[in-house]
């Protein structure tokens, strides 16, 4: 009975197959063989009914279960992609020319994207010194793409890479970079990359070097900070790029700046050139050079040994900025209110900020340096008088020179007298008078 019943249902369904003459094992095929497509490119379908000459068949292509196109003799359908809208489900038909037979194929799906832009990558746009970087070209989620390089300068016109069709090269010149990919026949192209900059690093060395170089920099002072390249030759081969908070941020043939110190100047400062014939090649980046601008104005201060100018003479006063550096020159003013520096006229100036002055009054100093001058605070003022209880040397010798002088006149004087009486007694007529007045 069983056995029965599945014979039965077989032969129902042969039957049925007969009678339609419907099966299913037509084959559609796609070239090229890709799962999305882009809006430009063109795309094969291939009905295959596996079955017969080619020749014995009718063939239909449908999208979406709509026909595109009606039966006609041709197996191959070639669709130019023009909008996404051509996304979706495909799938053929065939039908036998004398029997009307028909068999309908498996379906195939593309997807269709607008038209790419290559995307050009790379791990870093230096040169090493002898060296070579990698680029890398790249088109978004999609097969079966070969490439094209170009490359450009800022005086020449882009070019093609020959014989570089890879995803990935490797560069040893400087220059502007662009990539493309193409696929298909006809050959479609993608829009060209982003520029990417190669530029190749020099072996030269390069410093920061501050003007004027003193180990500690005041707030307001003016310094300049100059790029210096070793064994480089002439400076006006090169131009120079900086990194810091007061420097520009673009090549310069300047290879200085200048500029007034403040909190905001404060921060790591360095620089690199190129040669200015190639603007891809260049030094590496210099060693930073660290600036601090938070010092205060520093006060002069005044110092001495004496605080009286003696009678006739001078004293020495003393002016100096803390730290100690050579480079101040010192700054010299009598008066508290006055502007007016003293000259030679009013004192003697020795080098090291020391002035010998014979004058009282009120001083006062500061230190300058640097072009343009910066000044340091005024000092404390200090204050000198006239000391008459002090001698000087010359009186003190006049005085015991006129004593001695005194002490052997008065002798002189005193031994003359006395000599004078002893001669006076001893005279005849005193010797009469007193023999007189014996008797």
């Amino acid at each position: 009975m069983g056995a029965t019943l599945l014979c039965e249902l077989g032969l129902f369904l042969l039957c049925t197959l007969l009678c339609t003459g419907h099966t299913q094992d037509a084959v559609l095929t796609i070239e090229p063989n890709w799962s999305s497509f882009f809006i430009g490119e063109f795309v094969t379908f291939k009905c295959d009914m596996n079955e017969g000459e080619d020749t014995d068949w009718e063939y239909q292509f449908n999208k979406d279960g709509r026909e595109v196109v009606p039966y006609n003799k041709h197996k191959d359908y070639t669709l130019e992609i023009i909008s996404t809208r051509d996304s979706g489900e495909y799938q053929c038909s065939g039908r036998r020319k004398i029997s009307r037979d028909t068999k309908i194929s498996n379906t195939v799906s593309i997807t269709v994207l607008d038209k790419p832009r290559a995307t050009l990558t790379v791990g870093t746009t230096i040169i090493p010194v002898g060296g070579s970087v990698t680029l890398t070209c790249s088109v978004q989620s999609s097969d079966g793409w070969k490439y094209e390089w170009f490359r450009r300068t800022q005086t020449t016109s882009e070019v093609q890479i020959r014989d570089q069709q890879n995803r990935d090269i490797r560069v040893s010149q400087g220059g502007i970079y662009r990539c493309r990919g193409t696929r298909g026949n006809p050959v479609y192209y993608t829009d060209k990359s982003d520029d990417v900059t190669i530029e190749i690093t020099f072996s030269n060395k390069v410093a920061v070097k501050q003007q004027p170089n003193w180990p500690q920099i005041f707030r307001g002072e003016t310094i300049t900070l100059t790029c210096e390249v070793q064994e480089g030759g002439e400076t006006t081969e090169w131009e120079y790029e900086w990194r810091g908070p007061r420097t520009p941020t673009q090549w310069t043939h300047n290879n200085d700046v200048t500029f007034r110190v403040s909190e905001s100047s404060s921060g790591d400062y360095m620089c690199k050139s190129r040669r200015r014939d190639d603007s891809y090649s260049s030094t590496e980046w210099s060693e930073a050079f660290t600036l601090s601008g938070s010092t205060d104005q520093p006060k002069a201060q005044i110092t001495s040994d004496m605080r009286d100018v003696p009678v006739g003479g001078n004293m020495t006063l003393m002016c100096s900025v803390n730290p100690l550096s050579c480079e101040w020159k010192y700054y010299w003013y009598r008066d508290e209110n006055s502007s007016e520096p003293l000259t030679t006229q009013d004192a003697v100036f020795h080098s090291n900020g020391q002035i010998r002055v014979s004058q009282e009054g009120l001083y006062r100093c500061r230190g300058g340096r640097g072009n343009p001058v910066y000044y340091t605070e005024y000092s404390d003022p200090f204050n000198t008088d006239k000391n008459v209880a002090v001698s000087s040397p010359l009186f003190l010798v006049l005085m015991i020179t006129g004593l001695i002088f005194g002490v052997i006149f008065i002798l002189l004087l005193f031994l003359f007298l006395y000599k004078k009486v002893y001669k006076k007694k001893g005279s005849p007529d005193n010797q009469r008078v007193s023999h007189d007045e014996n008797q």
